[in-house]
């Protein structure tokens, strides 16, 4: 009866659907044979209405499991979010078939069941059948030819960050990234297997987002003195939770098919997706976090300070102190103390995140809508903030006999951010510390009757950014014929920057009388729009023991950027200072407009044999705007090898080896990133007026001869699996090499200009080797554990450079050195009679002076770096941690160092100093600044190899604890979960923080997170 009733309810849901189509004699002849109908439905074809829920051994929800018809495979759907499932009409005899990537196939006969649940066990030996994205194409991670380093969505979730890159830290071998600040909205700097050019822009990696390249943001004209390099990472643009997976492609097999644009490496971000075949599900998830600094430098206190600076006077014989010395000479009070690093850099930052996704589909279609809000505080002040808001949307639909496909994603991002404009870590550092209170009682800044340089006045000067992003996707599929498809890949992408910078009178002490004619704004405005068009046509067969891809098609891309740059100064109010119309002098300093075009035509070839013998054919003909008429061509290309020897015969049958590969690659990328228009004569509007009109002056020489930088690239590796691919290990050796670098050619002063831009014939060689350790030491019912291990090992060096010595590259560069090395002197120590530092003077001259002393060769480059992650489930529970570690020597802090003895304070270390009673002291003694020999020796310590040391780190970057409450057919589930970042740094660094050593910036936080996710 209950079969019947079930069947019955699922007959009669479309009736309504039908009577409204028919005429009234129709109504009531259809409404008669209705019982007829179902009784003939249930004596001779009943089916049933099946639903259940599908999770993995530890009882956990499994998404996205395909559930069909063994009988009728193209009848079917995939699981929820929830791993709940539904079909309709299934006939009562069926039996369904649930199947999933890295479990075990599951066939479950229905026996006339409404309600089946299963549970999947994982299946090891299926893990190698992930598919990975290499841009153009797909490929089965067992069969690539190709290095691609992969980050799924579940190491980039729920993380207490705004760019997935600081996810991406310690995950990836051969892929070293560095947070630049712990700046709200800062950058990133991302190396790729090393920097293959002399120029810090010439090494930027190409991003690719849904398959549109991600317009790279100009370097920032103002934000440089808080932002390092004023560079803005593109992916600030995407929230994090919206990305499925970030694959980076490293070698020539896998970048060659990019051209020119692929030297550097390639980042793929593929966002999410909606499930075919789902119901609506909802999702919310909020977060809020906690960041402090991580570290703070122990220094000196008050009684220390003072002993210190009277020592200095007296160092120097003098008994009256000056007036200017206000910390000692009975001005400031000397009982004070003030710890400035927990005034200044110690407040508690605050982020805050709410994000919701939609995403369904039916068994044709599918969609997702995600859209999320962001704010984060600064350690500097609660008033300064960075707001993002995203809006995301992806649909996606193929026909019934999946012979067109299309897929369309949009991205939109709008950014702000407020900050000041100069940093202030230095001042934390350095300000002495029975300096007067920050504020007077009244509440306004205290600048203790003109003795004191309130450093809390540069939060009346502000820099601040707004950013606008829109990235669309459009890509179509049709086979035409059965085997051979037309794909056609098109998109746009659209960023909007608008920087100001305010410098109001209030910035300076009142004692000086400014009024607001003295404030000043600056004002930047950026537009990036960029549209490219993808026609590809793609061919796939499988003959007897032969499988062929070929793949040809174009690019045509094209930029437009716009910029206007004003300064206005003298306002009669600092009420109107952001609008600088109200200025009383304006000045356009920069109106530009520059276009960059750009096509090609590339190829691809695949074949296997036996699916084990694979080779790879890549090329690409690429056409440049930013290169002389003669010189806008060029062809890259690569050859790639695989052998899978584990299914050779003699090794089929191995219990022990699961999975055996060898590959190899070999292929020549390029680089265009020269800025445009560099190849001609240019002149720019001159601020000056001549003979009252307004003038040009020559900017740029010409040189259309000069071409592409070139990188050669060359790989072995192999990969291995064991005990069902339970231990995965894989290691490979690299060798790149860049010519033809595009640098400025130094010019004599007396042609006008510095330098020319050209191709210099140097050469640089990055090698190395990367190991990769995946493992599954436990594997139960209710608890798993998986472990993976990488880490890295990169060697860069200028291996050529015709005339270097002569040149005025010859203090900068060294051949067989790492182009990473700095020049410095050599510090000899402290002579036990003087107590004065000593230094190796190498042209025996009796002086010590740049460049014939600074011989001293420091390589302040990466030795190795990696990291260690952990996934730990137990039931509802999951546990994981990252360790990241990275080997290096950069500048420490004496680089920066105050002379001790001055009015700055000062690290602990320097009490250790000279003396009579302490001859082995580390720091000579102590100088107000009156003697010109100490001044000078310090200066020398600071440029010398004692300002460069060992700065190797362990830090738990990343910690997570979550829980997962099944609730009802309502709320499905609630996920709970907790998050650190940064949390514990382990180093002997001689500074606040061995990862980001650039002096004067704050360095990344650390960070606590609490969340909870809601799936309805």
């Amino acid at each position: 009866m209950q079969n019947f009733k079930s069947y019955s309810s699922a007959l009669l849901r479309p009736v309504s659907q039908i009577l409204n189509g028919m005429d009234r004699t129709l109504k009531l002849l259809f409404i008669f044979c209705i019982p007829i109908l179902l009784f003939s439905g249930h004596a001779y074809a009943q089916n049933i209405n099946v639903s259940g829920r599908v999770t993995d051994q530890n009882k956990q929800p499994l998404p996205g499991v395909n559930v069909v018809l063994k009988e009728s495979p193209s009848i079917g759907t995939i699981t929820e979010a929830n791993g709940r499932y539904f079909l309709e009409n299934v006939p009562s005899g069926a039996i369904l078939s649930f199947s999933f990537i890295g479990f075990k196939t599951l066939e479950i006969p229905v026996n006339e069941r409404s309600l089946v649940d299963v549970q999947l066990q994982e299946d090891i030996t299926t893990l190698s059948e992930v598919t990975v994205n290499a841009g153009y194409y797909t490929v089965k991670d067992q069969e690539r030819t190709g290095s691609i380093a992969r980050v799924r969505s579940k190491e980039l979730e729920n993380q207490p960050v705004s760019n997935a890159l600081s996810s991406v830290q310690g995950r990836m071998a051969g892929v070293n990234i560095t947070q630049s600040s712990g700046v709200p909205g800062g950058g990133y700097n991302i190396q790729i297997r090393g920097t293959n050019s002399l120029r810090r822009d010439g090494n930027y990696p190409l991003y690719i987002i849904d398959g549109v390249p991600a317009t790279l943001q100009s370097p920032s004209a103002l934000g440089g003195t808080i932002i390092p390099y004023g560079e803005i990472d593109p992916l600030n643009a995407i929230n994090p939770n919206d990305i499925e997976s970030i694959e980076i492609l490293k070698d020539a097999d896998a970048t060659a098919i990019y051209g020119s644009r692929g030297a550097n490496g390639v980042i793929l971000v593929t966002t999410k997706k909606g499930k075919t075949g789902s119901r609506t599900a909802l999702s919310i998830n909020s977060s809020y976090g906690v960041s402090q600094i991580a570290r703070k430098m122990k220094l000196m206190d008050t009684p220390q300070y003072l002993e210190m600076r009277r020592q200095a006077y007296a160092n120097d014989g003098t008994t009256d102190y000056p007036a200017n010395a206000y910390d000692i000479n009975g001005t400031w009070d000397e009982n004070r103390y003030t710890d400035f690093q927990e005034e200044l850099i110690g407040n508690t930052a605050t982020n805050s995140m709410l994000q919701f996704s939609l995403n369904g589909g039916g068994n044709n279609s599918r969609f997702l809508i995600s859209g999320s809000h962001n704010e984060q505080t600064s350690v500097f002040s609660d008033d300064f903030k960075y707001k993002t808001d995203n809006i995301s949307g992806n649909f996606s639909h193929h026909s019934s006999d999946n012979r067109f496909m299309l897929n369309a994603s949009g991205l939109f991002s709008n950014q702000s951010n407020n900050l000041i404009q100069t940093e202030i870590t230095s001042q934390a550092l350095r300000l002495s510390p029975n300096a007067p209170a920050l504020y007077q009682e009244d509440g306004s800044l205290n600048w203790e009757n003109n003795t004191f340089n309130n450093p809390l006045a540069a939060y009346e000067s502000t820099y601040s950014y707004k950013s606008k992003t829109f990235n669309s996707d459009l890509n179509l599929q049709y086979e035409v014929l059965p085997s051979l498809y037309i794909k056609a890949n098109g998109g746009i992408s659209y960023t909007s920057f608008e920087e100001i910078m305010l410098r109001p009178n209030t910035m300076y002490n009142p004692a000086y009388g400014l009024t607001p004619d003295f404030s000043q704004a600056f004002k930047n405005l950026n537009q990036n729009f960029s549209w490219i068009v993808e026609p590809q046509l793609n061919y796939r067969h499988t003959f007897n023991n032969h499988d062929i891809d070929v793949l040809v098609g174009g690019t045509l891309q094209q930029t437009q950027r716009t910029s206007l740059n004003i300064m206005g100064y003298g306002f009669e109010s600092n009420a109107l200072i952001t609008n600088l119309a109200a200025a009383a002098n304006v000045m356009v300093t920069g109106d530009d407009k520059t276009e960059y075009r750009y096509a090609a035509l590339f190829g691809r070839i695949n074949y296997k044999y036996k699916e084990r013998y694979i080779l790879n054919l890549t090329g690409r003909r690429d056409g440049s705007s930013r290169f002389g008429p003669d010189q806008r061509f060029a062809s890259f290309g690569a050859i790639g090898g695989a052998w899978i020897f584990s299914k050779e015969y003699f090794l089929a049958s191995s219990g022990w080896l699961s999975f055996g590969k060898l590959r190899a690659s070999y292929g020549i990328t390029g680089s265009d990133l020269i800025g445009d228009y560099q190849f001609l004569d240019t002149y720019t509007v001159s601020n000056t007026l001549y003979g009252g009109k307004t003038s040009l002056y020559p900017s740029r020489l010409n040189n259309p001869y000069f071409s592409w930088e070139k990188t050669t690239k060359l790989e072995a590796a192999i990969e291995l699996g064991f005990l069902k691919d339970r231990i995965q290990f894989s290691t490979a050796w690299y060798r790149n090499r860049s010519g033809n670098q595009l640098v400025g050619i130094p010019l004599p002063g007396t042609t006008g200009f510095s330098t020319i831009q050209a191709n210099l014939p140097a050469k640089v060689e990055n090698k190395g080797l990367e190991f990769e350790l995946n493992t599954t030491p436990v594997q139960t019912e209710h608890f798993n554990w998986n472990s993976s291990f990488n880490i890295s090992f990169p060697d860069n060096k200028l291996i050529s450079f015709p005339g270097l010595e002569g040149s005025t590259y010859s203090n900068q560069y060294v051949i067989g050195y790492p182009t990473s090395i700095i020049k410095v002197y050599n510090y000899e120590g402290i002579d036990p009679e003087t107590g004065l530092y000593q230094f190796t003077d190498y042209n025996d001259d009796g002086n010590i002076t740049s460049p014939d002393d600074n011989q001293v060769i420091e390589d302040i480059a990466v030795k190795y770096f990696g990291g260690w992650s952990n996934q730990i489930s137990y039931r509802q529970w999951e546990f994981s941690f990252l360790f990241q570690f990275v080997n290096q020597r950069q500048k420490n802090y004496i680089s920066m160092m105050p002379r001790p003895g001055s009015m700055y304070n000062q690290p602990v270390e320097v009490l250790d100093v000279w003396s009579e009673e302490n001859p082995d002291g580390k720091y000579m003694p102590y100088s107000s600044g009156t003697n010109s020999q100490i001044n000078r020796l310090h200066g020398y310590l600071s440029n010398s190899n004692a300002a460069v040391s060992d700065a190797s780190f362990i830090r738990l970057k990343n910690i997570q604890l979550a829980y997962q409450l099944q609730i009802n057919k309502y709320l499905q589930s609630a996920r709970f979960y907790v998050q650190g970042q940064n949390l514990l740094t382990i180093s002997d660094y001689f500074g606040l923080d061995p990862e980001f050593s650039l002096s004067g910036y704050l360095p990344p936080l650390k960070t606590w997170s609490f969340g909870i996710q809601l799936n309805f």
